[in-house]
């Protein structure tokens, strides 16, 4: 990428952020005018904090576009042209577990967990339990590139076994778990896991990209609503057990 096209893509990411707060800010101007009346060092404290809000979204997105996109896509490819197909779902696995570590909202949703039951579930247990998920979720995705499943093959059985466990599973897990499909599938998922499997599906011959390569970030979505579902099976026995 030369030096006009890094501008263009810098340009083009700032607009896109503009049309992204603008609306906010506007909206939270008519309010204000009509109904919060906030003093005036709230007012300055709010709509600096969305000033720096929108420079960061903005640096991140720069950034996502400069490396994440063609750090994941060489990855990918360099994943798939791996002599053993296990060798790249291992290397798959261990993507998935720290991009997932690394998302901000997945720790914002163990911390709300935390503090909302009391400290009765452990944050860092939801983390671990969204981690693996994500994981599975990226091995089963590389899986299906390797040798060309359909998605219908993955999706339709996962969502008819996470209905199951709806059942059977705590209550309070089963809520967490439709809020961590949603945090899973983060900034870091969208954009650098998305770009592997793109990378690793374009990598194999004969292979369409946007039929192989697109549909992990629904994979990831998934899978925390079943590991964490899974979870609440095991914290439901083992609440049983210390009743009795």
């Amino acid at each position: 990428m030369n030096g006009a096209d890094t501008l263009e893509l810098v340009a083009g990411t700032a607009r896109s952020v503009v049309l992204a707060v603008a609306p906010l800010v506007l909206l939270f101007l008519v309010f204000q005018a009509a109904f919060l009346r906030l003093p005036r060092d709230a007012l300055t404290r709010i709509l600096g904090g969305t000033l720096l809000a929108a420079i960061g979204l903005f640096l991140f997105l720069t950034g996502v576009s400069l490396a994440f996109l063609p750090f994941g896509r060489l990855v990918g490819e360099a994943l798939a042209i791996l002599p053993d197909p296990w060798l790249m779902l291992a290397a798959g696995a261990v993507l998935g577990f720290v991009t997932a570590w690394g998302e901000p909202a997945v720790r914002i949703l163990a911390n709300e967990v935390e503090d909302a039951s009391g400290g009765s579930i452990r944050g860092s247990l939801v983390v671990i339990a969204i981690c693996a998920g994500v994981a599975l979720a990226v091995c089963l995705g590389l899986l299906r590139i390797a040798y060309e499943i359909p998605l219908p093959y993955l999706l339709v059985p996962g969502y008819a076994l996470a209905l199951v466990i709806i059942g059977f599973s705590d209550k309070g897990f089963v809520a967490i778990a439709a809020d961590a499909g949603g945090v899973a599938t983060g900034p870091l998922a969208n954009s650098f896991l998305l770009a592997v499997a793109l990378g690793a599906s374009s990598a194999r011959e004969g292979q369409d990209p946007l039929v192989q390569g697109l549909g992990l970030v629904a994979l990831i979505a998934l899978a925390p609503i079943l590991s964490l579902m899974i979870l609440g099976l095991v914290w439901k026995a083992r609440s049983r057990r210390s009743r009795t």
